[in-house]
């Protein structure tokens, strides 16, 4: 079978994992890119630029787990737009033609259109589904690689509540938002059915690893 994962999943020391006031112009409302400037720094996220260079270490070894066995992402309403998207017909995504998935993209939302082929591999998929029918029918799409949970944090936590994620890295960045999505409300006792471990890094970024006990 394969694996739920998440990935470099930023959050704050207040545990949110965007801002409030997402809007076309601030894709993760007031906290700006402050969440992903750990992210931002290193070899990994330059990848392909040969000038922009980028850190090495731990941030990037991290960061670079990303995509390596992956078969799809699951993302929710708010990461593919921003409120409102679903009345444009034309609204593809922040990323342009050549999104970053390369994979089939899956995008949970009440409201689901005919799916999207783009550029470099990545089609998106609307779902209107629970966490459980959404993986057995991405499961039915990608048979054995593993799966990305890519959020926002409401889609991460749902998963999360359910059991299903295998594996998860969340990087705690050194700032207080206040306000915006919490990743852990309502997900108590994570101890008890997740190995977690944390390692601090020059950035001071914590990154921490959840591996479902056996």
């Amino acid at each position: 079978m394969s694996q739920v994962r998440v990935h470099n999943f930023s959050i704050s020391l207040d545990g949110f994992g965007t801002g409030e006031g997402q809007a076309l112009e601030t894709p993760f409302g007031h906290a700006g890119e402050r969440l992903h400037e750990w992210l931002i720094g290193t070899q990994f996220f330059h990848a392909g630029d040969q000038l922009a260079g980028g850190t090495l270490g731990a941030d990037n070894a991290f960061a670079a787990q990303h995509n390596p066995g992956i078969g799809a992402e699951i993302m929710g309403a708010g990461k593919f737009g921003p409120p409102g998207w679903q009345d444009d017909p034309d609204w593809k995504g922040w990323w342009g033609p050549n999104p970053p998935y390369h994979t089939p993209t899956f995008v949970l939302t009440h409201r689901p259109r005919p799916s999207i082929e783009m550029e470099g591999g990545t089609t998106f998929h609307f779902l209107d589904a629970t966490p459980t029918e959404t993986l057995a029918q991405v499961r039915e799409v990608i048979g054995d690689a593993d799966i990305r949970i890519g959020g926002g944090a409401t889609v991460v936590r749902d998963f999360l509540a359910e059991g299903l994620v295998d594996y998860m890295h969340v990087a705690v960045v050194p700032i207080v938002l206040g306000r915006g999505v919490r990743l852990w409300d309502g997900l108590e006792s994570l101890e008890d059915t997740y190995n977690i471990e944390p390692v601090t890094t020059s950035s001071g970024t914590t990154h921490l690893t959840f591996t479902k006990k056996r």
